[in-house]
C-alpha cells in the first residue's frame, strides 16, 4: 500500500480553468458499529470549452468519493480531501459519522506536523540571508541548551531539519498517559522552552541521551524541530507565529490558516473537521479546541495546496535553498542513510534508507516516480499534503479520528490507490 499523497498543479494555464469535481456526502447517524453505507452524490462543474472531443478524464469523482468513504476499522470520523492531477481538481468530504452531520469540503483542522515544512522555510530563508549556516551546530547557536556531558558530538542545524541528529523523542522516558489524560491535557499549550527543558532536563528521572552520532542514520524526529523553533526565535528576536505569518502566510494568501495562540487554547474555526479521541469509558470526545506549541496550526486543503504548490514554484525560496527540499541525506560512501527502524521510509526501492530530506519526506508512485510532502498528527486529527515536483500531481487529506489509527490512515491509503495508482 502506498502512503497518501497530496498534489497540485502550479504549472497549468490559469487563463483556463481546471475541470473541477466537488462531492460530499450526508452520514447516517451512528449505529452501534459505526457502520456507514456509502450515499455518492456526485456534482460536475466543467469549463466551458469549444465543441470539440476531450480527453478521458484524469479523476474519477465517484472512485475518489467512495475511497473517502469512513469504513468500519478505519478509526475515521470524517474526511476532507482535495487532489489535482493534470488541470483536473477534484474535492470531496465524507461523515461525520459519530455526529451524524455533514462535513464541509472547506472544513478547517488541525495539521500536526505539516507545520514542520514551514519550520524549514523560515531557517532556509534565514540561510539565504546569511544569518544562519546551516551546517554551524546547535552547540554553537544555543550554547548549554544541549547538556555537555551527554551531547558530546556536534549537531549541525541541517541535522535537526533532515532527521540524522540523533536526538531522543519529545520527552522520552516519561511515565506513559492515560486516555482521560490526553484529553484533559490537550488544553495545555506548551512553549518551546518548556518541551526542550522537561525533555532534556526532566524532574525525578535521569535525562536522555542521543540515539546514534549525528549524520549517521535518520530517525523522524521532531524534538529537534522543537530547537529549531527556538533557533528561529533567537536568531530573529521574533516569536515563531510572527516569522511564519510574514514569511508563509501572509505571501501566500493563506487566508484559512492560523497559528496557535501562546498560553491559550482555541478551537478549530468553523467549518470545521470533528475529531474525537475516547476517554477510558468509551465516550468520544470533540477534541477540536486545543493549546498545542507555537507551530500548531489549523488550516484547509485549499491552504495546504497554496503552501506546497508556493514551495514548490519558487515564491518562498531561491534555487540553492529549494534544493534541500529535495536532497535526501547520505554517508561518506555517497549512498542514502539508513533508517533506523521499519516505522518509516518502508516502501519502495530504498526501503530501509533515509526517506526525509529537510522539510520533506517523499514517497513512490506505482510507476516509480516520486512525490514530495509531509503528513501530520494532532490528537484527534491525522494530515498530508504531498506533490509532484512539477506540480502536475498534488493531493490533500485530512481525518477527523474517532479511534486509533496507526501509521498511514487507511483512507489516506484508499485515497492515493484512487487518484495515482496504476
Amino acid at each position: 500500500m502506498i502512503p497518501v499523497v497530496a498534489g497540485l498543479p502550479g504549472t497549468q494555464n490559469r487563463s483556463e480553468p481546471d475541470h473541477c469535481y466537488e462531492t460530499w456526502s450526508r452520514p447516517m447517524r451512528r449505529s452501534s458499529a459505526l457502520v456507514v453505507t456509502a450515499a455518492l452524490a456526485l456534482g460536475v462543474i466543467a469549463p466551458a470549452q469549444a465543441a470539440t472531443a476531450e480527453p478521458a478524464p484524469e479523476l474519477d469523482g465517484a472512485k475518489l468519493h467512495a475511497a473517502i468513504v469512513p469504513r468500519p476499522g478505519d478509526g475515521a470520523a470524517g474526511i476532507v480531501a482535495e487532489v489535482h492531477k493534470h488541470g483536473e481538481v477534484w474535492r470531496g468530504a465524507a461523515g461525520d459519522v459519530v455526529s451524524g452531520r455533514d462535513v464541509s469540503s472547506r472544513a478547517h483542522f488541525r495539521i500536526g506536523s505539516v507545520s514542520k515544512p514551514m519550520e524549514a522555510v523560515i531557517l532556509l530563508q534565514l540561510s539565504a540571508e546569511g544569518r544562519v549556516d546551516l551546517d554551524e551546530s546547535v552547540q554553537h547557536y544555543l550554547p548549554g541548551l544541549l547538556p555537555e556531558d551527554r551531547f558530546k558530538e556536534r549537531i549541525s542545524v541541517r541535522q535537526l531539519l533532515d532527521h540524522t541528529s540523533g536526538l531522543p523523542h519529545d520527552l522520552e522516558g516519561a511515565p506513559e498517559s492515560t486516555p482521560d489524560a490526553e484529553i484533559e491535557g490537550r488544553l495545555d499549550y506548551v512553549t518551546f522552552d518548556e518541551v526542550i527543558g522537561e525533555t532534556l532536563r526532566p524532574e525525578g528521572r535521569p535525562g536522555p541521551g542521543p540515539h546514534f552520532s549525528p549524520g549517521t542514520r535518520q530517525e523522524y524526529n521532531s524534538f529537534g524541530y522543537r530547537i529549531a523553533g527556538k533557533l528561529i526565535e533567537e536568531i530573529t528576536g521574533h516569536s515563531y507565529q510572527y516569522e511564519l505569518t510574514t514569511r508563509i502566510l501572509k505571501p501566500l494568501k493563506m487566508r484559512d490558516t492560523r497559528a496557535a495562540v501562546p498560553n491559550r487554547s482555541t478551537a478549530v474555526p468553523r467549518p470545521y473537521l470533528p475529531g474525537y479521541l475516547a476517554r477510558s469509558s468509551g465516550e468520544l470526545v470533540d477534541v477540536n479546541v486545543q493549546g498545542g506549541l507555537p507551530a500548531s496550526m489549523t488550516s484547509t486543503t485549499a491552504d495546504l495546496d497554496r503552501f506546497i504548490t508556493g514551495l514548490f514554484d519558487g515564491r518562498l525560496l531561491r534555487p540553492a535553498q529549494a534544493a534541500e527540499l529535495f536532497a535526501i541525506p547520505k554517508g561518506a560512501d555517497g549512498k542514502p542513510l539508513p533508517y533506523v527502524d521499519g516505522s518509516h521510509c518502508n516502501i519502495g526501492p530504498g526501503k530501509g534508507t533515509a526517506c526525509f530530506s529537510v522539510g520533506l519526506m517523499s514517497t513512490p508512485l506505482p510507476d516509480g516516480s516520486l512525490l514530495w510532502g509531509k503528513t501530520g498528527s494532532d490528537p484527534g486529527y491525522r494530515s498530508g499534503v504531498f506533490a509532484s515536483r512539477d506540480l502536475s500531481l498534488r493531493a490533500v487529506y485530512a481525518v477527523g479520528t474517532s479511534g486509533p489509527i496507526d501509521g498511514v490512515p487507511a483512507v489516506a491509503q484508499r485515497l492515493a490507490l484512487a487518484a495515482f495508482g496504476s
